[in-house]
């Protein structure tokens, strides 16, 4: 960064504010020591980025010292995940990372209880339409999106980490059993070492939208480091994997980490790592991920961004959905929410408007 000229850090700067990373780079460069030798536009732009970041931590910390309140009550283990394992945990990927949301984990059979104690301390459904409730409620591995009503923070209550009609069918259970307490949040834990990884790398491979993925990768990229050099990490991922049926997703993680971060991926991983994609595949799914990579922003898209955003848009759905429920959701998305309803002489009961379901 340091021996950039002008012309790279403007294209460089937008770039990295439309992918979510300008802070990220910001903390590198502290850490790095060369944040005194970048010019002042871009130490003012970093260095604000940072400060948001920094306050967003502090705000997450307060939210969970709330949330800690409002399930005091339920009786099993509540999973932090994602951004907010990461501030929870002091895990690298949390300095210069911003956040949206809060995602927290229970069990599927704790969901009624969990989502009855949020509602009764001013949490709210936050779903657009009685289509989506019912998308989230009967398909999905979260409830819908909720907020607070007087501190406005958004929350995802999640069941599992993959949809109930998802291809990859996983569990929660093995998850909730190997997760750790936080010491500064006793009411939560946090998902092991190696199940931060395998749900940092299948969120990114299977989620369709990748104007953050460049983002993620780095989240992904910063856990792996952490434990490359521990004594059997490499085994206790590829075995971990096998066993909640994760290995395809952890394989385009690792393979992308490597190509695009250097990630110390040994050779012998890939070769060994469960549901590893056939060489076509391989090559094919290389195209697609560096062509979406470069989507957050104009000035860094390669010829045929758009085609393998739709692609990988397309794939993430026919991943989460088998398709004679996949068809009939995409066509009432395209319609703007609005389900066809059958012919009709009369007005709607009230039963059917007031249950969606």
């Amino acid at each position: 960064m340091a021996s950039h000229d002008d012309a790279t850090w403007d294209l460089l700067l937008r770039q990295a504010l439309s992918a979510g990373v300008l802070a990220r780079l910001g903390a590198l460069a502290h850490e790095a020591g060369v944040e005194p030798k970048l010019p002042l536009p871009v130490r003012r732009q970093m260095r604000a980025l940072l400060a948001v970041s920094a306050e967003q931590r502090r705000a997450v910390r307060w939210e969970l010292v709330q949330l800690s309140r409002d399930l005091a009550a339920l009786p099993g283990p509540v999973l932090l995940l994602k951004g907010a394992a990461y501030v929870a945990g002091d895990l690298p990927p949390a300095p210069g990372r911003l956040f949206s949301d809060i995602d927290l984990l229970v069990s599927r059979e704790q969901l009624d209880e969990a989502e009855a104690a949020l509602m009764l301390t001013g949490w709210v459904c936050a779903a657009g339409t009685a289509y989506d409730e019912r998308y989230y409620r009967q398909w999905m591995h979260e409830l819908p999106p909720m907020i607070h009503l007087r501190r406005q923070t958004n929350l995802d209550l999640h069941h599992n980490i993959l949809p109930l009609t998802a291809r990859l069918k996983t569990h929660s259970a093995p998850l909730l059993a190997a997760s750790e307490p936080v010491a500064e949040f006793p009411r939560f834990s946090l998902p092991s070492a190696l199940d931060q990884i395998l749900h940092s790398a299948t969120h990114l491979m299977h989620e369709g939208e990748w104007g953050h993925g460049l983002r993620d990768l780095a989240d992904l990229d910063s856990l792996l480091r952490r434990q490359a050099d521990r004594a059997g990490f490499w085994d206790a991922l590829l075995d971990r994997a096998a066993l909640l049926g994760l290995g395809r997703p952890l394989f385009y993680g690792l393979s992308q980490c490597r190509r695009w971060l250097l990630t110390p991926v040994p050779d012998s991983v890939l070769e060994h790592c469960p549901a590893r994609p056939g060489p076509l595949t391989r090559r094919l799914m290389d195209a697609v991920f560096a062509r979406a990579l470069t989507s957050a922003h104009r000035g860094s898209m390669a010829p045929g961004t758009r085609l393998a955003e739709f692609a990988l848009y397309i794939r993430s759905h026919y991943l989460r959905m088998p398709l004679h429920l996949l068809l009939p959701h995409l066509i009432v998305k395209a319609m703007g929410n609005k389900p066809p309803r059958p012919a009709s002489t009369g007005a709607e009961t009230a039963a059917d408007q007031a249950d969606p379901r």
